[in-house]
């Protein structure tokens, strides 16, 4: 059924976009800047957060509400304005197996050699637009006034909390090592994962359909510990050695140095603390965290997270065959990382 829900999203976003494009004009305004838009939304991604907004919303309600689908895409914008802001944060060149946003821009104005704006500089109003054209989307399904004016709340606190996790994130590069918990680390996780990735699309749906208060409640629990997870799985796959470059702290480097003897702890905190460590300092972090024995560590982490989701949203009012979807997701985070 997610798969089912996803394409449907695909071919929605598609005639969102060229429906935006008539309302605002584009074509005469700036076709660039939506050209731009329309590339970067059209690349493969996995669609969680809109879909996520559906499987809310269907579990309590009878029937589709006319725009439904349009205001998941709410949930895409919000997610793709935050990447291309990542991307230039993270100095990033690729997103998606193609190139961000930041990047195709950069070619796009590389012909004007008097220019002094960047390819940055665009793409942070190209995600700004975006952000806007998201909170267009949300309004446009029909649903009861008064709960809509409550999930409009709702999304906008998500990309507070969203924005708050990537300052707290790139800030917690400047504490040494030693006096980050485990903690502090999920405190990131929840606030720039899992509350917009899972929390906010399942509680809107819901929320949107007129659950009650304590089923929404078990939805947000339930989108949070599916974000811990869904974050793991993302450390362990990522070999870009991103992380480590830009000093983030994340539970495989928690686990390796608080598990790691003396001389290891320090090998870690003295690259981790330099300013632009090599690609052999990074690749020697590497080795001292599969050494440590925190892959494993992290492993059980994430399964205990989907397995903490899959039980804490049980309890609630969701019709059983929507149940079903979330819990094959929380399965789905621990399978497809066993390798």
């Amino acid at each position: 059924m997610l798969n089912k829900i996803k394409n449907r999203v695909e071919k929605e976003l598609a005639i969102y976009l060229k429906d935006l494009n008539k309302r605002y004009s584009f074509d005469t305004l700036s076709p660039a800047l939506f050209r731009h838009i329309n590339d970067f939304l059209l690349q493969n991604g996995k669609r969680i957060r809109p879909s996520f907004f559906v499987l809310g919303y269907l579990g309590f309600s009878k029937k589709e509400a006319p725009g439904l689908y349009t205001s998941a895409l709410s949930m895409e914008f919000l997610h793709n304005f935050v990447l291309v802001h990542d991307d230039i944060i993270d100095r990033s060149n690729i997103r998606r197996g193609a190139l961000s946003a930041h990047k195709m821009l950069s070619r796009h104005i590389a012909k004007y050699k008097h220019l002094k704006t960047t390819g940055e500089d665009l793409a942070i109003i190209l995600g700004d637009v975006m952000y806007a054209l998201g909170i267009a989307a949300f309004l446009t399904i029909d649903e009861d006034a008064e709960r809509k004016e409550k999930a409009l709340k709702k999304l906008i606190d998500a990309a507070v909390y969203t924005g708050t996790g990537e300052f707290l994130e790139l800030m917690s590069g400047t504490k040494n090592i030693n006096t980050i918990t485990k903690e502090d680390i999920y405190e990131i996780y929840d606030l720039k994962t899992g509350i917009y990735s899972f929390s906010t699309p399942l509680v809107l749906g819901s929320m949107l359909a007129g659950a009650k208060g304590s089923d929404m409640d078990r939805l947000f629990r339930c989108g949070i510990y599916l974000g811990r997870a869904f974050q793991i799985k993302n450390d362990l796959s990522d070999t870009s050695l991103s992380d480590l470059r830009e000093s983030r702290r994340t539970i495989l480097t928690w686990y390796a140095y608080n598990n790691s003897n003396k001389k290891n702890k320090l090998i870690m905190k003295r690259i981790l603390e330099k300013p632009d460590p090599s690609r052999s300092d990074l690749l020697k972090v590497h080795k001292l965290i599969i050494e440590s024995g925190a892959i494993d560590c992290a492993r059980k982490e994430m399964a205990s997270f989907a397995i903490k989701a899959k039980a804490v949203h049980a309890g609630s009012g969701m019709r059983g065959i929507y149940k079903d979807v979330i819990s094959d997701y929380s399965d789905s985070l621990i399978s497809n990382s066993a390798e």
